[in-house]
């Protein structure tokens, strides 16, 4: 309907451009010695006419809001052709200037009319011309007038084929138009009617789109904030959001997951922001999708704790278990020594017993302090490759080392660095280098290496830039069934070992929020394999980005 008005726009100017023209001309003539009144009073009428039926048309359609219809469009088409003819005739049928007008009206009828009716249009148009040549005028038709009338009859066909054909496009579009607009309006509807906050803004910062959970959830109004700086009144509302959408627009790199903080009259708001970037018209537009993970949050802290307080039950348990057995040991042996009638040599074994087990008492305290109060505090930057560097040179002095066992590595040739407790990573990788050492025998070798697998990840790492320490040796290895228990608290095979170790290993991988694997092919000793984060640094805001 649109594109219709439009055309009949075009038609109503182009019929009072001719129709002012030929008054004109008539005006002209009229004012010279041989000018023919007749002519001037067909001008003027055919002037007045036009202007009546543009008036008509714009009544009817424009300002009745009335859709123009088949009828009203072959009475407008069928007038013009009339128009032309007057115009024509008036000026010299076939020696007139005016013929080319009816190749317009051919073609104004082929865009208005439907195939047949733009035919139709040409046809009339042909045969006014022609009898305008042959019976109102008393000179023979020339050539050229035969011809005019072939290429009005070829324009017509042309023309309505190409009318036809581009009303069957715009319909298709209409179609497409309204169904898109359709779909745009329901997923609006859709995009209100979830909880979770969405905000799009253009690289200029300019608001695109703001949900309803957004305007609750930020407490900010979409009308507002369309005539204010858009990221200022973000960062404002929720510090930090303003700052990462304004990153992610300038970098193109969407943000997996981060976290704000946000004070509220309620008290503190946790809300987990994601990211994505399009480009248009090679200006990104971000939209973050932002969840209020406040009562998750709490949930979690609730289990946290929940976990931590089984915890301390097992741990509890199985120190007492372990303190139980060299107490008993030391009972017996205290008992016996009350005795008057021990030998020499037997009194000796039992002191010796009661020392060793005390020391075993003692080392079993202190790595269960250490153990319990095992905490990362000092963040910063750390080169994985010198940890494990200073770390060799301290295992190879170890009385836990025989003389033939060997420790191979290789320092990295540009810093491995990760962001982390640099005393916690240390006490880490020397249990697990002391527990290689301990477990490959004396001729046994340890291998340790630090690198950036870069993207070679097993399936189960799910870090998306991550640097690896491995440490393999020559012992006996693990057994399938014992690999899921060995990072659990006092679990061991080594004799005198207190199960500790691997299990602070684990807990400083965890608090790094990396992952340690375990590999013990058959007959080709145990490897362990921990994948920490790559140095990234602080985000903005109070969160980290993943």
């Amino acid at each position: 309907m649109e594109r219709t008005q439009s055309w009949l726009r075009w038609l109503y100017i182009g019929r009072l451009v001719v129709a002012t023209a030929i008054f004109v001309a008539a005006l002209t003539q009229w004012f010279r010695p041989d000018g023919s009144p007749f002519e001037t009073l067909v001008a003027t009428i055919a002037l007045l006419s036009a202007l009546a039926m543009t008036a008509f048309g714009l009544w009817w359609v424009e300002l009745g809001g009335r859709t123009p219809q088949r009828n009203f469009l072959y009475i407008q088409v069928l007038f013009d052709v009339l128009l032309v003819t007057a115009a024509v005739h008036v000026t010299g049928g076939p020696n007139s200037p005016f013929p080319p007008l009816y190749i317009l009206v051919i073609t104004a009828g082929a865009l208005l009319l439907p195939l047949p009716g733009g035919m139709l249009i040409g046809a009339l148009a042909s045969i006014l011309f022609f009898a305008d040549v042959v019976f109102l005028h008393p000179t023979e038709p020339a050539t050229q007038d035969f011809l005019r009338i072939v290429l009005f009859c070829v324009m017509a066909v042309a023309m309505a084929a190409v009318g036809d054909r581009l009303r069957r496009t715009g319909t298709a579009l209409g179609a497409v138009e309204s169904e898109l607009r359709k779909l745009r309006l329901e997923t609006g509807d859709i995009l209100d009617g979830i909880d979770t906050a969405l905000v799009t803004v253009d690289g200029r910062g300019r608001l695109m789109y703001m949900n309803t959970a957004a305007v609750k959830l930020l407490g900010i109004g979409a009308d507002d904030i369309e005539v204010r700086p858009v990221l200022d009144e973000l960062e404002q509302s929720a510090p930090g959001l303003g700052r990462l959408i304004r990153r992610t627009a300038a970098t193109r790199v969407p943000v997996g997951r981060f976290e704000i903080r946000r004070t509220t009259a309620e008290g503190a708001r946790y809300l987990s922001v994601r990211t994505t970037v399009l480009d248009r018209d090679d200006e990104p537009t971000v939209t973050a999708v932002i969840q209020d993970i406040s009562e998750a949050r709490q949930i979690d802290d609730l289990l946290h704790r929940a976990e931590r307080l089984e915890a301390v039950a097992a741990l509890g348990a199985s120190l007492a278990h372990e303190i139980k057995n060299p107490l008993a040991s030391i009972r017996s042996a205290a008992e016996q020594l009350g005795g008057t009638r021990l030998r020499v040599e037997d009194r000796d074994k039992l002191n010796l017993l009661i020392v060793s087990e005390s020391e075993r008492l003692s080392r079993l305290l202190t790595e269960f302090m250490e153990f319990s109060r095992f905490d990362a505090q000092r963040w910063s930057s750390v080169d994985l490759g010198r940890v494990a560097g200073d770390v060799i040179d301290l295992v190879t002095r170890h009385p836990d080392r025989s003389g033939g066992m060997r420790i191979d590595f290789a320092r990295p040739d540009v810093a491995v660095v990760v962001d982390g407790d640099h005393d916690l990573l240390h006490r880490a990788v020397f249990n697990l280098v002391l527990n290689a050492v301990q477990h490959a025998g004396p001729e046994g070798v340890v291998t340790v290496e630090v690198d950036q697998p870069n993207g070679d990840l097993p399936a189960t790492v799910e870090l998306p830039d991550a640097v690896r320490l491995r440490v393999r040796d020559t012992g006996p290895g693990v057994s399938e069934e014992d690999i899921p228990r060995m990072f659990d608290p006092f679990f061991t095979k080594r004799s005198g070992g207190t199960g500790l170790g691997l299990a602070l290993v684990h807990r400083a991988v965890e608090a790094h929020r990396g992952t340690i694997l375990v590999d013990s092919p058959a007959g080709a000793g145990a490897c362990f394999t921990i994948y920490l984060p790559a140095h990234a640094g602080r985000e903005p805001g109070d969160g980290r980005a993943n």
